[in-house]
């Protein structure tokens, strides 16, 4: 019966939408991406969602994501993200990888924010793509995505971001091309403690997404997040727990015909750094 599910996925993977941000994204994006739209609770992770967050990072962080999609091994997922602020913007690492030894994708990225006075921040971010297929070989694409995020006031924040709006393309003819993401998205400071955001997308040859989620501060040391992406009504939740210089996150997405996605996030957070010059 796995045998069957895995042909399946894999024929789901080289059709002609094979290289839209599914496989590329982890099953609970949202969850990651969540604090993109903020300023009190961005972290290493939210420039994975829109660069520009990168902008308000304030100190070294690095962190590391794995999630086994569906409780399927063969569908594991792993992370990592590494954010570093400097006087002249900040810079960001990403690094993905999902599959197993038959079939899997590899993404590496870099990333550059910075601040455009005390209202706009901005960010881009380079992708190197590589797929590989038992018996098929290995295939690699090149692409970008940029983003934009305005501060409007101190409490609510919206911004843009583009995922491979042009290039991307894969194989010795380049007929296979990765899809085009545009999103808007806003986020909601209620206090330090609450925080809600939204984001609209829409992807190459899908409809229209909306990724709602929010955080709650319990305490200073324990916080909890939860949402919704409404295209596969997948509902994701977690709570994360602060020791000290680390944060661990433990969450769970469900897809209501293929069932649960357990995760689980570390985050460093080194000393702080003198803010960015505006």
């Amino acid at each position: 019966m796995k045998k069957l599910l895995y042909l399946f996925l894999f024929c789901l993977l080289i059709s002609d939408k094979i290289f839209s941000q599914i496989t590329r994204k982890p099953v609970a994006s949202p969850y990651l991406g969540l604090g993109a739209y903020s300023i009190t609770h961005a972290d290493v992770f939210s420039f994975t969602s829109n660069q520009a967050s990168l902008a308000q990072i304030k100190n070294n962080t690095a962190g590391v994501y794995g999630e086994r999609r569906f409780l399927l091994s063969e569908l594991n997922y792993y992370s990592a993200a590494v954010a570093l602020p400097t006087s002249s913007g900040n810079f960001g690492f990403q690094a993905g990888y999902f599959g197993f030894s038959d079939y899997n994708e590899t993404q590496l990225g870099l990333a550059y924010a910075r601040k455009l006075g005390s209202k706009v921040d901005v960010g881009v971010q380079f992708d190197y793509n590589a797929l590989q297929i038992a018996g098929y070989g290995k295939s690699s694409a090149i692409n970008f995505q940029i983003g934009t995020v305005m501060h409007i006031s101190e409490k609510l924040h919206a911004g843009f971001h583009a995922y491979n709006p042009v290039g991307g393309k894969f194989g010795n003819d380049k007929q296979e091309k990765l899809a085009s993401v545009y999103t808007a998205g806003f986020g909601y400071e209620a206090s330090e403690k609450f925080f809600v955001s939204t984001e609209v997308l829409k992807e190459e040859n899908n409809p229209v997404t909306v990724n709602a989620g929010f955080q709650y501060k319990f305490l200073p040391q324990v916080l909890a997040r939860a949402g919704i992406s409404t295209a596969t009504s997948v509902l994701y939740a977690g709570i994360g727990l602060q020791l000290k210089a680390f944060r661990l996150d433990i969450m769970a997405s469900h897809h209501p015909q293929l069932g649960v996605t357990p995760g689980l996030m570390i985050v460093f957070n080194g000393k702080s750094k003198t803010p960015n010059a505006e």
